[in-house]
């Protein structure tokens, strides 16, 4: 890639954010689209107050970005919980690190890159970047020495921060926890692998006897749970009849009030279709107070239950101890919160997970091999120079000017983007399948697989086809010179990295702000329905197993590339400068918050840069080694064994915090609620809360206007 492909992506890229930018800034001033960029206001009734005057909403401004920069860590903590402040604080991470580390590739890096009179890019400038980067210096150059300092000096700012943010992100987390110390999942624990009791033919005897006596002053009520498949649909059917029933009810109140004979014959087929749909109604109440009796229950009991503990001291110990002899019996785990259940996953058999476990990797290493085939493809429009050698006919693209640029600097990355942006979504798809208990656990699931994913295709995949496209022809004709030929193809793929993070990071989160695919989604449905309708906000929850695991691979990116080509670094300022903006918007206004880990998701923020670090030291032990310069590779292999050292620290002294509850907390939390007299109300209702939806009273109502009588109400 050349310099003029590269400023035509930086070219089109920013053009396009500014507009893009711009357009959302006047949509998002109009009433009309509340529903999309105001969904989190509207769902909680909030007031939104729009410009008085019309000249003003159809103006662009920046006082979203205003508002974003104005909002505090604890606003966000207190109305977004703590899973969203750590998103935020990812973005703030990478702003703090490349900030310093811009200085110091742009300050010392740089001129000593440039300067360096004896590189190889002197004599023959194989890449339009190769002068700036770690390629223009010499073999055996003492310069390299000034790159081992740096290298040492990222290192350790960079550990120093990850050790800053795990133990802020931890004092939050204990203190949080302390704040909503009366959610029922403080006082619940999951148990699975539940005996059957043949003397009295349940489990759910078995459940009470066997917590009565191994937890007497702490133990207090169980819920066991139901294969309630069939419950579930029949409830899904009375509740579409029973929105049918309110909107042909809602018809004929409005036809009734016309003296026209049609609209008083429409009057009449709705009455009659209204009376055939609550007969219907009536026989599925019928059959599902049947299915929820305790005689019909019993037969479809699951070896599963949510236990609940008169104190959270209870609760902990029972979920961080083995309850039998034999461990595959009676597993304890903290309770997720009930919002967060994934109820059908909890009937499939404990022994049975690891199935699923292994058809989720097959089916995941399937996508893996496959997406190789893009990758490929955008790496050969990247050497378009390459391909032009071997493939004439492609010399056509130099017929129309700038084209060239254009299919060499923007569209690779596009299509890559593009290609990248279905993916998290499959991965979500199959950690759903993996069978886990709850929400949380299966985003997080699919939070890793993501960023793997991202990790050998995006990255590894992208270095392996660029190199060998551009030295294939070299390597045949001068095979001793591959290993020299394979290390500068870090460096050689800097220029195609700087266009993945501007496409990503401009048009990606300029496109995620405007949401132009549910826009325009919205004014199809608002044409096509009559004006007066109200239509309901759209309302969808924060995407972590997208956000994080991409955001990471950003700072992979700019950590491996931090001292081979520190140009780079300016661009990811703007990147993180842009995502921290857009998605605080986007946590204040657009998406809901559907369940609360406490931080839960930080220990794989912290593994995802710990393997940034180790990967940007690996690659510059090779550099050093194949640069004729042993003594810093092996100063470097002591430098990645203290990595390695201090990951092992931070495991032990950060990780069990963030998946288990101390006993010390529970304790703290129990006796402050004792002295403030809310143990006892805390208590109470606790096991209702882990009530599944097949054992829930039925009650589909409608609402009671003043010109309408209830449509139906059973319970």
């Amino acid at each position: 890639m050349n310099a003029e492909s590269l400023l035509a992506s930086a070219g089109i890229n920013i053009g396009l954010a500014l507009v893009v930018l711009s357009l959302f800034s006047i949509l998002k001033k109009q009433p009309s689209n509340a529903v999309v960029y105001y969904p989190r206001h509207l769902s909680k009734q909030h007031h939104i107050s729009f410009p008085q005057t019309t000249l003003s909403r159809f103006l662009p401004s920046v006082s979203w970005i205003r508002r974003a920069f104005s909002v505090t860590e604890q606003e966000i903590l207190q109305h977004s919980g703590l899973d969203a402040l750590v998103v935020i604080r990812l973005f703030k991470l990478g702003i703090k690190f490349f900030l310093i580390c811009s200085v110091v590739g742009l300050v010392i890096l740089l001129p000593v890159n440039y300067t360096c009179e004896k590189g190889p890019s002197r004599s023959k400038l194989s890449h339009s970047m190769d002068s700036f980067t770690i390629s223009n210096i010499g073999k055996g150059s003492n310069r390299l020495w000034v790159h081992f300092s740096c290298l040492c000096f990222i290192s350790f700012y960079g550990l120093y921060l990850l050790y800053k943010e795990c133990n802020e992100i931890m004092d939050i987390r204990i203190q949080h926890l302390y704040n909503i110390r009366h959610r029922p999942d403080r006082f619940t624990i999951l148990v699975r692998e539940i005996p059957f009791c043949p003397e009295h033919q349940t489990r759910g005897c078995c459940v009470d006897h066997f917590f009565s006596k191994h937890h007497p002053y702490s133990y207090q009520s169980y819920q066991i749970l139901y294969d309630g498949k069939h419950v579930e649909a029949l409830l899904h059917q009375a509740s579409s009849i029973s929105r049918k029933i309110k909107h042909l009810r809602q018809r004929s109140m409005t036809n009734k009030c016309s003296r026209a004979s049609g609209f008083l014959n429409i009057f009449r087929e709705n009455v009659s279709q209204i009376g055939i749909l609550e007969e219907r109604f009536q026989v599925l109440c019928h059959k599902l107070r049947h299915l929820q009796c305790e005689n019909m229950l019993r037969q479809k009991e699951l070896p599963v239950a949510f236990v609940s503990f008169k104190s959270r001291w209870g609760a902990a110990i029972a979920s961080q101890t083995r309850q039998h002899v034999n461990p595959i019996l009676w597993i304890t785990e903290p309770a997720p919160e009930p919002r967060d259940v994934l109820w059908n996953n909890l009937a499939i058999p404990y022994s049975h997970l690891i199935f699923h476990k292994i058809g989720v990797f097959i089916a995941a290493a399937v996508l893996t091999i496959f997406f190789a085939l893009p990758v490929t493809t955008v790496q050969g429009i990247v050497q378009l120079e390459k391909i032009k050698k071997w493939f004439p006919p492609a010399r056509a693209v130099q017929l129309i000017p700038g084209l060239s640029s254009v299919l060499t600097g923007y569209l690779p990355s596009v299509i890559l983007n593009s290609f990248i942006y279905v993916i998290p979504y499959a991965m979500r798809s199959m950690a759903t399948l993996e069978g886990c208990v709850s929400r949380s656990k299966k985003e997080m699931k699919a939070c890793s697989m993501v960023f793997y994913f991202l990790v050998g295709n995006v990255f590894f995949l992208s270095l392996l086809s660029g190199s060998l496209l551009d030295q294939i022809g070299e390597s045949f004709t001068h095979p001793r010179s591959f290993p020299s030929h394979l290390a500068s193809a870090v460096s050689a793929q800097a220029d195609f990295f700087i266009t993945y993070i501007l496409t990503d990071g401009l048009s990606g989160f300029s496109l995620e702000v405007l949401q132009p695919g549910l826009l325009i989604w919205h004014c199809m449905k608002s044409h096509s329905c009559c004006g007066g309708t109200k239509r309901k906000p759209y309302l969808y929850s924060l995407p972590y197993y997208r956000v994080i695991p991409i955001v990471s691979l950003s700072i992979l990116i700019g950590m491996v590339y931090a001292v081979i080509a520190p140009l780079l670094l300016p661009f990811l300022i703007v990147y993180f400068f842009l995502g921290y903006v857009v998605y605080l918007n986007q946590i204040q206004d657009v998406y809901d918050i559907v369940y609360e880990t406490c931080g839960q998701y930080w220990p794989y923020i912290h593994h995802y840069i710990f393997i940034a670090i180790v990967l940007m030291q690996i690659t510059m032990i090779g550099l050093f080694g194949l640069k004729s310069k042993p003594a810093a590779s092996i100063s470097t292999v002591l430098l990645l064994l203290t990595t390695l050292l201090f990951n092992e620290y931070c495991k032990m002294r950060f990780l069990p915090t963030f998946f288990y509850y101390s006993i010390q907390n529970a304790m703290e939390a129990d006796e402050s609620d004792e002295r403030e007299g809310l143990m006892e109300a805390n208590r109470e209702n606790v096991i209702n809360a882990y009530r599944p939806p097949c054992l829930r009273p039925m009650n589909f109502t409608s609402p009671k206007p003043s010109s309408m009588q209830p449509l139906v109400s059973s319970t």
